[in-house]
């Protein structure tokens, strides 16, 4: 593959500080046999961009870095192993599985996000806020052609919500379940509760009113007070809920999720933070509780919440706050991290 020339602008971060994130000029990538040369069309604002933004994220960066990694794209140029599935001008989504190790364990039974070797592309590794990106075939999606390239972006903050609101949950039709937190996968976990056949509540802060409204369109209930009232009256034994999904980040919130869940109960822990927990866990030992981690994603998620966009079940459009050019990044961040929207995107191209 004939080796490209020039520079491209990416969103960079380039130190630990609060807002070392600007423009910066890289190299245009090389694609190897087992890869397409991707041109980005969107790329989603998670939330990990913003406190890499800010600062504050709870991993160690490998300054610059290159952030992005809710990304849909067009396919410009195949590797040789590659060219019998995959064709310049396909339509696809990328998971964020960058690099993984293939002789892993998890691996080999299909749970590399599980993969201690594993390096996430914007985390880890430059990821999609730029032009071109050299992505594996492994981790490519075709986009059904019902669906538009925004929404294709979002299909990553779907897949984090369904693995932790329906693969690592056991939501039972009738059951009653509190989401906490009213950001991009809170919201997304209600939905997928809903599908699921949960009645639902997502609890938020005051200042989150204007996701809170968007949250309503999920048919769920929206709280920012009585939590605990809505868990324990609102049930038909006054136990609590049959479970939590922990979207925060915020390690206080598992006192919350501990005091509302019901005896044989269960908690998703979806959001993560570096806060130490400065309570005690014995109520879950007291009350038979299950706490379950969920971290990221892997190929059959992927294709399912794709059917479940694609078929009209999941409906994205309502999160989607705004699209700016990749030039006007800033503000999209400022947009998303005041709260007047859900998620920002960007347009690459």
């Amino acid at each position: 593959m004939t080796a490209l020339r020039g520079s491209q602008p990416a969103v960079t971060c380039f130190g630990p500080a609060r807002y070392s994130v600007e423009i910066r000029e890289i190299g245009l990538p090389t694609i190897r046999e087992d890869e397409v040369l991707l041109e980005v069309v969107n790329v989603g604002v998670c939330g990990s961009d913003l406190h890499m933004w800010l600062g504050d994220q709870s991993w160690t960066v490998p300054y610059p870095l290159v952030l992005g990694h809710e990304f849909s794209g067009i396919i410009r140029q195949c590797g040789s192993r590659v060219a019998d599935r995959w064709q310049p001008g396909d339509r696809v989504v990328s998971e964020t599985a960058a690099i993984i190790d293939p002789d892993s364990p998890l691996t080999r039974i299909g749970l590399y996000n599980l993969d201690p070797s594993r390096r996430g592309f914007g985390g880890h590794t430059d990821g999609s806020m730029t032009r071109l990106v050299a992505v594996p075939q492994r981790i490519l999606h075709r986009v059904p052609a019902a669906v538009s390239m925004e929404e294709a972006a979002l299909t990553e903050p779907c897949c984090v919500a369904y693995n932790a609101a329906v693969r690592n949950a056991r939501i039972e039709p009738g059951d009653r379940v509190l989401i906490l937190g009213p950001g991009p996968i809170g919201i997304l976990c209600a939905a997928m509760a809903r599908m699921q056949g949960a009645f639902v509540a997502i609890a938020g802060l005051p200042r989150d009113q204007v996701r809170l409204r968007i949250a309503k369109q999920y048919d769920c209930e929206t709280l920012t007070e009585n939590i605990e009232q809505w868990a324990f009256d609102g049930g038909p034994d006054g136990l609590g809920v049959d479970g939590v999904i922990d979207t925060t980040g915020v390690s206080a919130s598992l006192q919350t999720a501990m005091k509302v869940v019901r005896p044989n109960g269960w908690i998703s822990k979806v959001g993560w933070g570096p806060q130490p927990c400065d309570f005690s866990l014995d109520p879950i030992v007291l009350k038979n509780v299950r706490l379950q981690g969920s971290f990221s994603h892997h190929w059959s998620i992927w294709e399912r919440v794709l059917q479940l966009v694609n078929s009209g079940r999941l409906n994205v459009k309502p999160i989607i706050g705004g699209v700016w050019p990749l030039d006007q990044w800033r503000e999209a961040f400022e947009t998303m991290h005041g709260g007047s929207i859900v998620k920002s995107v960007l347009q690459a191209n």
